[in-house]
């Protein structure tokens, strides 16, 4: 956890400085300025758009009694891309705007469920082996006839 924090905190913000540097230096302080604010507007733009279409699917899903999968994995992915392309910098622009084409969406997603659905059934086996009676326990129950009653407690 201590590197990702690190990674997030320190080694990002100092290759967006070194590249805003490298950018600035090239084309001059203000068009600099002006690319950061205008990818922060547009980006800002577009995931409202696009989160905006992906609500409108999550509560059609819901309504048919459909899981949204899909689209929860989505919204986070464009939550994410919001956050990317709000942060000034040009990295993490690339990487927010890379998020706003469904078709890499696509591509993070299938590999996220592939991911997930190893996980689950790789806990679902171990559950069924911490859990599962053995034979000499289960030869007790009787599998026959339900015998319905009623019963009453005596104090004594």
């Amino acid at each position: 956890m201590f590197r990702i924090l690190f990674i997030f905190f320190i080694v990002i913000p100092i290759i967006e400085i070194a590249v805003i540097m490298q950018v600035g230096a090239l084309i001059g302080a203000w068009p600099t300025v002006a690319i950061v604010v205008l990818t922060a507007w547009f980006g800002a733009k577009k995931v409202r758009e696009q989160g905006l279409a992906t609500l409108t699917s999550v509560q059609t899903k819901m309504a048919q009694g459909q899981m949204p999968s899909d689209e929860i994995i989505a919204g986070v992915m464009l939550l994410i891309s919001g956050v990317l392309l709000v942060t000034p910098g040009f990295v993490t622009d690339a990487f927010g705007l890379a998020l706003l084409f469904p078709q890499v969406r696509a591509i993070i997603a299938k590999s996220l469920k592939q991911h997930l659905v190893v996980k689950q059934s790789a806990s679902a086996n171990i559950f069924e082996q911490q859990y599962q009676q053995p034979d000499e326990v289960n030869a007790h129950i009787h599998h026959g006839e339900i015998i319905e009653g009623e019963y009453e407690r005596k104090e004594e």
